[in-house]
């Protein structure tokens, strides 16, 4: 099904799903036993001009907007949710440079990473601050035309693997969260180094670390945005990383459905094809009824996003939501179909079970999604009885 989209954007999808089957189904199994990062496939990715494909052009990219991000990420996750995000999560850390940076910042930094001579990372979460990101404790103290960073993130994808880094620290602890910036941290920074490497339940091949600022020095044209910009800077890059969300969940359900109905041909109990119990048929049915509908409700969201739509908020939520929740009925599901097979890991669905439950609660908690939407709602009422 083309689904509307551009012959561009046909050929991009198409792509990375070749790249995923060839190069990246072989070898998940492997990477997901031991945890390693993999650079081999961002190097793919970067030959076949996929991972700037939403990159402007003249930094280097393909200029292709969010859509293709989305697309990218969809095929790679049919595959192996955790190699995605070698993609997906340089994307997070890209998109507050795209929306914020200045003219310096980007010539200096995008078309590095549109040919994956770099990745990056972005750094909000701490130990007291997940979803509530008004409790972050980072500070950033001004010192001449320099800021001193100290502090901790927590849970940062890509973190020990990216060479550049976007962080939110607070440059006035009496204003709290009104204070939060954005700062531009490169590797090897002095004071600046990596805590505890997670040992995670699913997403094995993504690096997932501390970030530790110990008097970390960063002059003042660091700055991303503004001074005070930073809660700004993390909730409008959410505004557009929660659907890339969304289609590592879609991505990761359709791998699944794929890996079920393959399964229910082959498996023959009582005489028969389990295809042809109408049990099973339901649920291979259920679960394509709502991977289309969540795939259509992102695509439209990114296609708005794409033509300069500003206010997204709810709607990301709402696609980053129904997603996820889907990704994990589904995986479920489809590990029900397998029955004991599908609870070894001879199969691939048990990782995909495992890699789903992260969507439901990285880049805000599907509880916190539902807070997001009401408030939203809220606000839109508001704003019409004025």
């Amino acid at each position: 099904m083309d689904y509307f989209l551009t012959e561009t954007q046909q050929e991009i999808r198409d792509l990375a799903y070749r790249i995923a089957e060839e190069k990246i189904k072989p070898v998940r199994a492997e990477y997901d036993e031991k945890g390693t990062f993999p650079w081999d496939i961002a190097r793919v990715l970067s030959d076949s001009d996929l991972f700037g494909s939403y990159i402007p052009e003249e930094y280097g990219g393909l200029g292709e907007g969010l859509f293709s991000g989305i697309l990218v990420t969809e095929q790679l996750a049919r595959i192996c949710s955790g190699i995605a995000l070698v993609f997906e999560g340089t994307l997070l850390g890209t998109y507050p440079l795209i929306l914020f940076g200045n003219e310096e910042q980007k010539e200096k930094y995008l078309p590095r990473i549109a040919n994956a001579e770099i990745i990056s990372a972005f750094g909000m979460t701490e130990s007291g601050a997940g979803s509530d990101a008004t409790g972050i404790k980072s500070t950033a103290t001004k010192d001449g035309d320099h800021y001193i960073l100290n502090g901790t993130k927590q849970w940062i994808t890509n973190a020990v693997e990216a060479e550049v880094y976007t962080v939110v620290c607070l440059t006035d602890k009496e204003r709290g969260i009104r204070s939060a910036t954005a700062f531009i941290v490169e590797r090897g920074t002095p004071g600046f180094g990596f805590g505890k490497k997670e040992n995670k339940m699913g997403i094995r091949a993504s690096s997932t670390a501390e970030l530790v600022f110990e008097d970390c020095r960063v002059h003042k044209s660091a700055i991303l945005g503004k001074v005070g910009q930073g809660l700004r800077v993390a909730m409008d890059t959410f505004d557009m990383t929660r659907p890339v969300v969304a289609a590592q969940a879609i991505g990761l359900a359709q791998g699944a459905l794929d890996e079920a109905v393959t399964y229910s041909q082959q498996r023959v109990q009582f005489g028969s094809k389990i295809a042809s119990f109408q049990s099973i048929q339901t649920m291979l049915a259920d679960m394509a009824m709502k991977i289309e509908s969540s795939r259509l409700l992102l695509y439209h969201l990114c296609r708005l996003a794409d033509r300069g739509d500003k206010d997204l908020t709810k709607l990301s939520a709402i696609a980053k939501l129904i997603s996820s929740d889907m990704a994990m009925q589904v995986t479920v599901d489809a590990v029900q179909i397998f029955g004991g097979y599908g609870y070894m890991r001879d199969y691939p669905i048990e990782k995909m079970l495992r890699d789903a439950k992260i969507t439901q609660i990285y880049e805000g908690t599907n509880q916190i999604q539902r807070l997001i939407i009401a408030n939203e709602l809220i606000r839109e009422y508001n704003r019409s009885k004025r």
